[in-house]
């Protein structure tokens, strides 16, 4: 008896995004990292192309986070400096690009001024030599100022900005015309709201082939199935020919883990869980190796032995 062909044949693929411009590009990087060119659902080899593998980018913002202390212990002294992050995070754990976010920015925290953020990136971007990504705080307002000097301080250097919302842009896309730079697009875990911010970004005549896609990433337990299933269906809409949705994506892996109780809270507070010191990162490790079978390119992370861990994953299932 003849064994059918169940393959599945999909008709497109997803778009091929490269970050970080090298001296003879332009930039001052000593590598690019690409992601995306997927002709089939993640590591199905047999059924398609898989070009990149997916990457790590190392969390990084400009000032401590509001994490346990159990989280920060493991990451050291240098989460004081984000200088200091971002070179630990590149030469011990090894991430192959910076996620920096300007979490200091936030008016309802430091308010730090546009040109300080500026000059952070400025730093990171001496300190390190892989591709930056760069990110507001969150606050629409204020990125409208802390983004467009930010991305001039690293024009030329081909980095990925966050993010693009409905609300905000316009002002996305000028400054990475003009400065030459990659642009996350925003949805709130809505297929529908992804594929508008698309549609716009497209109607302002910027390429779509130049956009990484973000669905707001939900932690392990808290919406992370639902997060799963949107990304997904980005996923096999891309796939099947939607050009709005042909994008790869980009989850916040280590910024969503540890505002959940699970990931911040002690044996003491959830007896019997473990302590948090393994509980932590094993958290993170489980939320981003579930979004890589979902279809993620980019994981946002910052413990060095989840980093390990899913590293591990990643050679593994390639």
């Amino acid at each position: 008896m003849e064994i059918p062909d169940v393959k599945e044949k999909w008709t497109s693929k997803i778009n091929v995004v490269t970050l970080g411009a090298t001296k003879p590009q332009g930039g001052t990087r000593s590598k690019t990292v690409t992601v995306g060119g997927e002709t089939t659902l993640p590591f199905i080899t047999f059924e398609g192309e898989i070009p990149y593998n997916p990457v790590i980018s190392g969390f990084v913002a400009d000032t401590v986070p509001d994490w346990p202390e159990v989280i920060k212990n493991a990451i050291g002294k240098e989460i004081n400096s984000p200088v200091e992050w971002a070179q630990k995070s590149v030469q011990e754990y090894g991430v192959d690009l910076i996620s920096l976010k300007m979490i200091g920015a936030d008016p309802a925290g430091k308010d730090a001024s546009p040109s300080d953020c500026a000059k952070v990136v400025e730093q990171v971007l001496k300190a390190v030599d892989v591709p930056l990504i760069i990110w507001g705080c969150g606050d629409d307002e204020k990125d409208n100022h802390v983004l467009p000097e930010c991305s001039q301080a690293a024009k030329g250097e081909n980095c990925l900005i966050g993010s693009a919302k409905e609300s905000n842009y316009m002002t996305i896309v000028a400054i990475c015309k003009a400065d030459k730079h990659k642009i996350i697009s925003e949805a709130p875990v809505d297929i529908n709201i992804g594929k508008q911010v698309n549609i716009l970004l497209q109607d302002a005549d910027f390429d779509l082939k130049d956009v990484v896609m973000f669905q707001t990433t939900a932690a392990l337990g808290y919406g992370f199935d639902y997060v799963y299933t949107i990304i997904e269906r980005g996923r096999i809409a891309g796939l099947k020919g939607d050009n709005l949705m042909a994008a790869p994506q980009i989850c916040d892996v280590a910024g969503e883990t540890y505002r959940v109780k699970e990931a911040f809270s002690d044996d003491d507070v959830l007896p019997g869980w473990g302590k948090l010191e393994k509980r932590g990162p094993m958290w993170e490790a489980a939320c981003a190796e579930g979004y890589l079978q979902a279809g993620a390119d980019i994981l946002i992370m910052t413990h060095p032995e989840a980093i390990k861990s899913v590293q591990n994953t990643i050679k593994s299932l390639m």
